[in-house]
């Protein structure tokens, strides 16, 4: 079914609008939570959750691209599931690597006003990844977005694991640099 029926099927308020939604992004869905969650049920579940919070915001929105709609709600909730699996027990994983090697060139969104600068940081970021060949800011985001696996990348884009390390630290580093001539607090 196409993108705008099924977000015509969410404002009439129809329950075919989550079949919909399952059968067309479900598999997609379920990839991006579980390379966030460890255990399948937990990614079956935020799968699940994602549905729940398309019904919830439609209407009033109305999604342009209904995949990167589905994929951000997934992301977000998986990464928040996994927050609160961890803060019981601590442990390493791709998610944690992933994120960690972005939090130096993050600011830190702790101030009242964080919604607003937020969206100028996510502006700048758009930004400057569009200055990267097609290759590079693809690499980016499926690190850095979908939190992919370093040696995943490496298949895919047909690098050695050490090239793409050096790529995503010299993007970082960029980035970094970028952030702090706009005046984004690091």
């Amino acid at each position: 079914m196409e993108d705008g029926k099924i977000i015509d099927l969410y404002w009439a308020r129809s329950q075919q609008a989550i079949a919909e939604s399952e059968a067309k992004y479900g598999p997609y869905c379920h990839t991006i939570a579980r390379r966030i969650l460890d255990r399948e049920e937990d990614a079956e579940e935020c799968v699940n959750d994602t549905w729940l919070r398309a019904w919830n915001a439609m209407p009033p929105q109305r999604p342009g691209i209904l995949s990167a709609f589905f994929g951000k709600l997934t992301r977000n909730l998986s990464l928040d599931r996994r927050r609160r699996l961890k803060a019981a027990k601590r442990g390493g994983s791709q998610v944690e690597v992933a994120l960690h090697e972005l939090e130096d060139c993050l600011p830190d969104h702790r101030r009242p006003d964080e919604n607003l600068e937020a969206s100028e940081t996510a502006a700048i970021i758009s930004a400057f990844l569009r200055t990267y060949p097609a290759e590079d800011r693809a690499l980016f985001v499926r690190r850095y977005f979908y939190l992919e696996p370093l040696n995943g990348l490496a298949d895919r884009f047909g690098l050695s694991v050490g090239q793409t390390k050096s790529r995503l630290h010299r993007m970082r580093t960029r980035l970094k640099q970028e952030l702090e001539r706009e005046g984004v607090a690091v």
